[in-house]
């Protein structure tokens, strides 16, 4: 795939399209979780009344975190560049939906993505799970390999592996996983001068 002749992009959105502003480590501690042990892997194996208080925490600690949301270097400029060129934009991401929403407006970017293309935690199975990818390429009518999914952290890497889609690594200073990444790009500022660039030599 040439990624300036993409027409179907899905992105994360915490730490992709805002600052990555979530301590993993310190949501952990205050879940009991231990810190090796993945936050949504965890709370989906205890007790359902012990998973229903921490899940209501999460919320309300993520609640807060995405009200006050910042937008990632070049993120609103990457995705206003896509949006105008007609392509078709989603978000999966680990996060609610309903927080989802609300993150995307605080970032100025509300108007730009259907919300029905905005998957949650709970539309899809959690990255790295495939299912999410999946689920869009079908809505859109379109092979999972027409699919570029761009992402901060390695389960967007093995969602978009394991989906068939093409992986974008983005806003980090180097590529710790070059076997699951088909395009690295320091932040969406980068990536979307990659793509006018490509777009001047067409």
């Amino acid at each position: 795939m040439k990624l300036q002749t993409a027409r179907h992009w899905v992105f994360d959105m915490d730490g992709t399209l805002t600052l990555a502003v979530h301590d993993f480590e310190a949501i952990k501690q205050a879940l009991g979780i231990p810190l090796e042990h993945d936050i949504l892997e965890h709370l989906a194996g205890l007790p359902a009344d012990e998973a229903v208080a921490k899940h209501a925490w999460l919320l309300e600690h993520e609640r807060e975190l995405a009200v006050a949301s910042r937008p990632a270097p070049g993120a609103v400029e990457l995705i206003r560049l896509l949006r105008a060129r007609g392509c078709r934009l989603g978000v999966l991401t680990r996060n609610a939906h309903a927080l989802a929403l609300i993150t995307l407006e605080a970032v100025g970017l509300g108007e730009c993505f259907a919300r029905e293309d905005i998957l949650g935690r709970d539309e899809a199975p959690p990255k790295p799970h495939p299912g999410g990818l999946l689920h869009l390429a079908e809505r859109w009518q379109v092979a999972p390999a027409e699919l570029v999914m761009v992402g901060d952290y390695r389960y967007d890497l093995e969602c978009a592996r394991a989906a068939g889609a093409y992986s974008v690594l983005v806003n980090l200073a180097e590529n710790p996983w070059p076997e699951l990444t088909d395009h690295f790009a320091a932040d969406c500022h980068v990536l979307g001068a990659t793509l006018l660039a490509a777009e001047c030599h067409l």
